[in-house]
């Protein structure tokens, strides 16, 4: 937990500075930076969560932290299903096999994109980068939950039987499409975060 409250004051301190970047060749503040990079390390999965609800002040910085995720041609295809009715996640827990941690959780966020966009010249297509997009989107989320003390775990929502489940269970209509849903809550747990530097997979130049 002191590790954990750590983090989340350096990261603060490196999200606070976001508003102060280094400019005109200037560095970057070597603080700032270890709080971001350490963040990025330590996050992992987490499965279990305490009772206590997550504040909205937090949720609203998740959503935040999600819709500053890089976009293609900055389209922000991306649209958030934030669930805290305890029947909608019993539900989902109910029938997303992967997704029994719901149960516990007081809290999830449904990361969600538009898969047709409209052009300038008026033609309606597919947007075939609204999983990229999406996938941005959600892994900011999770490292912002990490950063405010919070646990959370990527749960698949893609596929077309999960869609359709949360398609249902939560109302979904036209071409928006679920990409993952993720459990969120305090932690009750303490899982050590996987090293997974592997300088093989480093190609540099060409194959």
């Amino acid at each position: 937990m002191k590790r954990l409250l750590t983090i989340t004051i350096l990261t603060a301190m490196a999200l606070t500075s976001c508003n102060n970047a280094p400019k005109d060749g200037q560095k970057a503040d070597g603080a700032a930076a270890r709080a971001v990079l350490e963040n990025i390390a330590t996050r992992t999965s987490v499965r279990a969560y305490t009772s206590e609800p997550v504040p909205e002040e937090m949720v609203e910085q998740l959503l935040r932290a999600g819709m500053a995720a890089p976009s293609a041609m900055n389209r922000q295809p991306w649209e958030f299903i934030v669930v805290n009715d305890r029947v909608a996640l019993d539900t989902l827990a109910a029938h997303l096999k992967y997704a029994k941690m719901l149960t516990q959780a007081p809290l999830a966020i449904i990361v969600c994109a538009e898969k047709m966009i409209t052009t300038r010249d008026g033609v309606t297509r597919e947007n075939h980068f609204w999983e990229h997009d999406a996938s941005a989107a959600a892994e900011n989320i999770l490292l912002a939950a990490h950063a405010l003390g919070l646990g959370a775990v990527w749960t698949a929502a893609s596929d077309p039987e999960r869609s359709a489940i949360v398609r249902e269970t939560l109302g979904i209509t036209g071409t928006v499409t679920p990409l993952c849903v993720i459990p969120i809550g305090f932690p009750a747990e303490d899982p050590a975060p996987k090293d997974k530097w592997k300088p093989e997979k480093i190609h540099y130049n060409k194959w």
